[in-house]
């Protein structure tokens, strides 16, 4: 690809740039950042992107724009890149819920536009251009969606694209996309939240030094809880239905746990036990396992 645009350079963007220019995949990479601190430490990096302070008066043929920044803010910036995107220019972004944003795109952007939403399950809690890591796709799936009457070649480049990132790329809809992530990363994000809450108003309640004493289930979750507030307000609004299910489903099994502890049911809370430890099993089986947890970061 000739000519990339990177909306937004946080800790996606700017990882995107580093990989896309260590991986010699573009010799042409432009950026649009509204922060002046992620400005600097890209400029520190001499890599010789390009900065755009402002997305008019572009003549450039772009190849692909990637979409970096919180959900919310995809409107503003479709109706400025309709006024310089081609039909051959490819629209993706990295966001991590999908049928609902997709529908606001489509429904934006002009005709004949290709719009392929990428989902790189990779991350971290922390946020900011100083925490990019050009090899953070690497070995990483990669989710993108094919919907009918997608442009395939289009949807080719894109898998091409993230394979020379180093990312394992898949494909399905949107709607089998937000349901698995559902319950594979946003419900987790959710859990570490109300779990990191409810040591504090425990700590506050009865007056005790708690955190001081965070053991290692407490620390790796607020770990999770320490992701960036926007982009996660935009997921939990964005996959609404599907989290509420899956906030259903996990207090319906709480509440069994709650019933068996209360009764001394010792036979049941062994099963449960054992039958969570076999999941954990198979995670390891199919490497998704790591050195750090990360609780389904993405």
């Amino acid at each position: 690809m000739k000519n990339i645009l990177i909306i937004g350079c946080g800790l996606i963007g700017s990882s995107l740039l580093r990989a896309v220019h260590a991986r010699k995949i573009s010799n042409n990479i432009y950026i649009y950042e509204k922060s002046k601190k992620n400005i600097l430490i890209i400029k520190k990096l001499k890599i010789g992107c390009k900065v755009i302070n402002k997305l008019k008066n572009i003549s450039i043929n772009f190849d692909l724009v990637i979409f970096c920044t919180p959900m919310s803010q995809y409107s503003n910036f479709i109706s400025k890149i309709n006024k310089f995107i081609t039909n051959k220019t490819i629209i993706t972004d990295v966001g991590s819920t999908k049928e609902l944003s997709s529908k606001k795109v489509k429904k934006q952007l002009k005709k004949n536009i290709t719009w392929i939403p990428s989902h790189p399950i990779a991350g971290s809690e922390v946020s900011g251009a100083e925490y990019g890591d050009k090899n953070l796709f690497k070995n990483k799936w990669c989710v993108l969606i094919k919907e009918k009457n997608i442009n395939k070649t289009h949807l080719s480049r894109l898998r091409l694209f993230w394979k020379k990132l180093g990312s394992k790329v898949i494909t399905m809809n949107s709607k089998q996309h937000d349901i698995i992530f559902s319950i594979t990363s946003h419900l987790p994000h959710l859990i570490a939240y109300n779990l990191v809450k409810t040591a504090t108003d425990f700590e506050k309640g009865k007056k005790y030094n708690l955190i001081k004493f965070s053991a290692g289930g407490l620390r790796d979750f607020s770990r999770i809880a320490a992701s960036n507030e926007v982009m996660w307000r935009d997921v939990f609004f964005s996959n609404q239905k599907n989290i509420i299910s899956a906030i259903n489903l996990f207090i319906k099994n709480l509440k069994a746990f709650k019933r068996d502890i209360s009764v001394k049911n010792s036979n049941k809370i062994i099963k449960k036990l054992i039958d969570t430890k076999k999941v954990r099993k198979k995670i390891i089986s199919l490497k998704q396992d790591i050195d750090k947890p990360d609780f389904g970061r993405s």
